[in-house]
């Protein structure tokens, strides 16, 4: 499992995923979960993936191999709109579900996968999906301006109490941080290191890239000084009068 994060913001877009494939006793296992698809002052495109990391992976592939040798088709890097893209992403996790399910449903393996999908192509804004396992995928809007997708339970929180789409993107990047940190902690499938991606509105260039690992200096900052806002917010609190 992973747990991966994307906004869109007016500022513009922010990505943000773990790397941990497995996690057993004495075996833990790392892979990126972002690829980034970019022609300079063109488009930037940025997927984020979850759940089985064949299908995830083979599908990313596929696109990429049928950019490369059929060009004369529809692929990320011609696609017309963010829209084109994301209905791209869904048709190969489709493909590729359909050659492999069987297969991995007989060894009692899950076969499902789902992506976050952003970016922008000159002529439209900034634009984000969330791409689902059968291959349908919904868009964010005003109301709901990030997706997750993994484990997305532990982290969800501060994303509901801070998140709007007038959070600049240096806030939203400590939210996204202590989101991931959160989930590490309470869930061994997801650890660092953190692939973190900045995007500025009509840019169609990397903002910022960083990979994050376990003994990162800001991230270990990030979690020290969060573990303290929150003892002391909750020491804070008053006693209600039925308390002993």
């Amino acid at each position: 499992m992973t747990y991966c994060i994307g906004l869109n913001l007016e500022q513009g877009l922010l990505f943000a995923s773990d790397s941990r494939t497995n996690a057993g006793v004495d075996d833990v296992r790392r892979a990126g979960k972002m690829r980034v698809f970019a022609v300079p002052g063109q488009r930037l495109i940025v997927t984020l993936s979850a759940g089985n990391l064949s299908l995830t992976q083979n599908a990313m592939n596929l696109l990429e191999h049928r950019a490369r040798h059929a060009p004369e088709h529809a692929s990320i890097y011609n696609a017309t709109s963010m829209f084109e893209v994301a209905t791209l992403v869904g048709d190969a996790l489709r493909e590729i579900r359909k050659r492999d399910e069987p297969y991995l449903r007989s060894s009692g393996i899950d076969p499902s996968g789902s992506f976050i999908v952003g970016g922008q192509i000159q002529g439209e804004p900034p634009r984000l999906f969330l791409v689902y396992s059968e291959g349908n995928f919904i868009e964010s809007n005003p109301d709901t301006p990030w997706f997750q997708t993994g484990e997305i339970k532990f982290g969800k929180p501060i994303l509901d109490r801070i998140v709007t789409t007038r959070t600049s993107l240096a806030e939203a990047t400590k939210c996204a941080l202590v989101s991931l940190d959160s989930t590490m902690r309470s869930n061994l499938s997801v650890g660092p290191p953190i692939d973190l991606l900045l995007y500025r509105r009509d840019a169609f260039v990397i903002a910022q890239q960083q990979r994050l690992g376990d003994d990162d200096p800001y991230l270990n900052l990030v979690r020290r000084q969060w573990n303290d806002s929150l003892r002391s917010a909750l020491q804070a609190l008053p006693d209600a009068d039925w308390m002993i």
